[in-house]
């Protein structure tokens, strides 16, 4: 029998919990992008329109590529499309034990990060200690239902904008999420 597949969010947020400005990342972060590649290979992820077209190169590779859009005629090469979470979640976890893994990642954006979080198993979270202008903001935590621990921190410097934390939160009762 597999083991239970994870529901798995990704995202890096500042102080003031802004992840974007106009389409972009607020800042650049060298290596929290290598963390995101190292975490999410060989995983499926799955992202909202916006952020599928925010990406430099379309499909991610090594990782199987899910549209979340409203729109069900929109065509997203390389990727899966679907117009409801549920589906997209249901189809992320069957390719996830097709492939032998344990995780599904979330990778934005902000619509699809609320659809997402009363399903959500475990947070990595990069914690960017800056407080950006920007457009669009993480949905807020109940931080009584998560537990966190650090995982790495890094300075500011060449390739990073700001200093920043990775932190991994695991909810806390597994059995309030809807499945």
């Amino acid at each position: 029998m597999p083991e239970k597949v994870q529901v798995c969010l990704i995202a890096a947020r500042g102080r003031n919990n802004v992840i974007g400005k106009e389409g972009d990342l607020p800042w650049r972060l060298k290596d929290d992008l290598a963390f995101f590649k190292k975490v999410t290979l060989g995983s499926p992820i799955l992202m909202g329109r916006k952020t599928w077209e925010s990406l430099p190169v379309r499909p991610l590779k090594g990782r199987s590529n899910i549209v979340m859009t409203r729109d069900w005629t929109y065509d997203a090469p390389g990727a899966r499309v679907y117009s409801s979470f549920p589906a997209a979640v249901n189809a992320a976890r069957a390719i996830t034990v097709r492939e032998g893994g344990h995780c599904v990642f979330i990778i934005g954006g902000a619509a699809i990060y609320s659809l997402a979080i009363p399903y959500v198993d475990k947070i990595f979270m990069t914690e960017v200690d800056a407080a950006p202008e920007g457009d669009v903001h993480f949905p807020e935590l109940k931080p009584s239902e998560w537990t966190t621990e650090t995982l790495e921190t890094y300075p500011a410097g060449p390739g990073n904008d700001h200093a920043f934390s990775i932190v991994r939160m695991e909810r806390q009762n597994a059995t309030a999420e809807p499945r």
